[in-house]
């Protein structure tokens, strides 16, 4: 099977001419680490501060009647991107560098550098919804990648709704407004994408999930929920 890649939402076997060559190795992205020398205390202490965006390199080569405007066009900006050798699923990258297209046109090879952030998500994760009914009082949501993930959470009701996750209180909401998003990817509460922020509405904490099964509740005039838990892997 050829390699290809699928960036913002294109294929790259739909390019004529576009030839993917090699495709980056999979690596588990560093941590970051904040060394802090303390007076009077022998070494250092070094703290875990995240894990580190880093660079995947793609080779590609031009066959046949390649079209150079295409893939100029094609190799730009920033998005989602998914490499055949991990099918399922999507990193977040930007391509910052451009390409020598003159060089690629010479020699018909280059390499493309993606700009990756550390963690990788499912192509094709269905969040979970449900219609609140006085018979449902929780719901089970499936994290199922190896990290915490940060769900996006929409609540539709009115009035003050608090939110917990596996039976710890994590954050209460005042709906003044037909429903509330809670994002813990963006850390923004908002209304109607990111346009209407709400902050204001919010309190407690961002929410995440752990991997495997998270049980949510809730207590307020909540009619309806949907959980999109974004699982993630490094």
């Amino acid at each position: 099977m050829n390699n290809y890649i699928i960036w913002k939402g294109q294929d790259s076997r739909d390019l004529r001419g576009l030839l993917i060559s090699e495709l980056p190795h999979i690596v588990r992205p560093a941590m970051r680490v904040q060394v802090v020398e303390i007076e009077g205390r022998d070494g250092d202490v070094s703290d875990d501060i995240g894990y580190a965006a880093y660079d995947k390199l793609v080779k590609i080569g031009l066959y046949d009647n390649y079209d150079v405007g295409r893939i100029s066009h094609f190799f730009s900006g920033t998005g989602k991107v998914t490499f055949s050798n991990e099918p399922d699923k999507y990193y977040e990258a930007e391509i910052t560098e451009q390409i020598d297209f003159e060089r690629l046109v010479r020699f018909r090879t280059a390499v493309i550098k993606f700009h990756t952030q550390p963690f990788k998500y499912l192509v094709d994760e269905l969040p979970v919804e449900a219609e609140i009914t006085d018979e449902i009082k929780e719901i089970k949501v499936i994290n199922t990648g190896l990290e915490e993930s940060k769900p996006i959470i929409t609540l539709t009701g009115k009035d003050t709704v608090e939110i917990s996750v596996n039976g710890y209180a994590q954050f209460q909401v005042n709906i003044d407004d037909g429903y509330i998003t809670v994002n813990s990817k963006l850390q923004e509460c908002y209304k109607d994408k990111t346009y209407n922020l709400k902050n204001h509405n919010m309190g407690g904490e961002f929410p995440v999930l752990q991997p495997g099964e998270n049980t949510i509740t809730w207590t307020g005039k909540l009619t309806k929920i949907k959980i999109e838990p974004e699982s993630r892997w490094l």
